[in-house]
């Protein structure tokens, strides 16, 4: 197989663009709450609180089944893409640091689920438990706190960003 079609097809071309990478959220909700997760031994964030299930979308994933798979994977739990509500999408980022740190991060909502929650990743997830959005715990992963604040606050812009002093 040649040309686009092939899976992590790269000609090279576009090696002096700037890439980001793109990642799901999904923020699990039932009456007025959030589920969130206690992170642990990622080397990103650890013993802060962060969205239930998030995770990279890997190549040839589309975002959808980015987070399908992350909520399957860190909870336990089925969520079809019908279930997901777009939330926003966030440009992070640390002007000129890794390209690691250069993000776009897809946050969805989901209201209903199937199975039973439970941690599936205990070495990355200290805690899973279930807050109010209007009493979030401290401290919350900093990029994920604005979208938990408009989530409360029923207002999120379509696209919003971090960490360029804006």
């Amino acid at each position: 197989m040649t040309g686009p079609t092939r899976p992590g097809w790269d000609d090279g071309s576009a090696d002096h663009r700037f890439r980001v990478v793109p990642a799901a959220y999904v923020l699990l909700r039932r009456e007025g709450q959030v589920l969130l997760q206690l992170r642990r031994g990622t080397g990103f964030m650890d013993g802060f609180w962060a969205a239930g299930a998030a995770g990279h979308v890997e190549a040839g994933e589309s975002v959808l089944d980015a987070a399908v798979r992350e909520v399957r994977e860190e909870l336990g739990v089925t969520v079809t893409p019908s279930d997901l509500v777009p939330l926003t999408v966030q440009h992070r980022g640390l002007p000129g640091g890794p390209a690691l740190e250069q993000r776009v991060d897809v946050f969805f909502a989901a209201d209903r689920w199937s199975g039973e929650l439970q941690i599936r990743e205990p070495e990355r997830t200290a805690d899973l438990r279930w807050f109010p959005l209007v009493a979030l715990p401290d401290p919350v992963v900093p990029h994920e706190r604005p979208v938990l604040r408009g989530l409360h606050d029923g207002v999120l812009p379509a696209v919003m960003t971090f960490g360029f002093g804006s």
